[in-house]
């Protein structure tokens, strides 16, 4: 599990948008905004989407011939601060889960109206990349 530092940890609890990247079966990237929360505790970020959406089928594929899951790129950018966190993407479709995504997506941006087609794709980095004086 990979922790962020203070530096970083702060910038993810501020109220900006990301840019989520996914792969398609071709192999070709689907860049697209996104809202996210960041969870210390477990070392991942969730975004909330609808199940029927390019990025949850891509984040749904059974992952390559290995069997290694799929990975994605979720990308924090605010001036000449940034910050990329690259990892495996999951789709999660727990009540559990989902209720707590809400939930922190309400603390840091707003709340969401009920959606029964709601899944969350949670991201489980192996490397954190930033802008230098947010560096390790």
């Amino acid at each position: 599990m990979i922790h962020l530092n203070p530096e970083q940890r702060v910038f993810v609890t501020e109220r900006h948008l990301a840019t989520l990247t996914t792969l398609r079966a071709d192999g070709s990237p689907h860049v697209v905004p996104v809202a996210f929360t960041w969870d210390s505790e477990a070392g991942v970020a969730r975004i909330t989407a609808n199940r029927a959406s390019v990025k949850a089928r891509n984040a749904g594929r059974t992952g390559d011939q290995d069997g290694h899951r799929p990975r994605a790129a979720l990308c924090q950018v605010d001036g000449g601060r940034w910050l990329t966190l690259e990892g495996t993407v999951e789709v999660v479709e727990d009540p559990a889960e989902i209720a707590e995504a809400v939930e922190r997506y309400a603390r840091r941006y707003r709340q969401l109206q009920p959606n029964p087609e709601r899944i969350v794709l949670r991201l489980t980095p192996d490397k954190v990349m930033s802008s230098t004086y947010m560096a390790s």
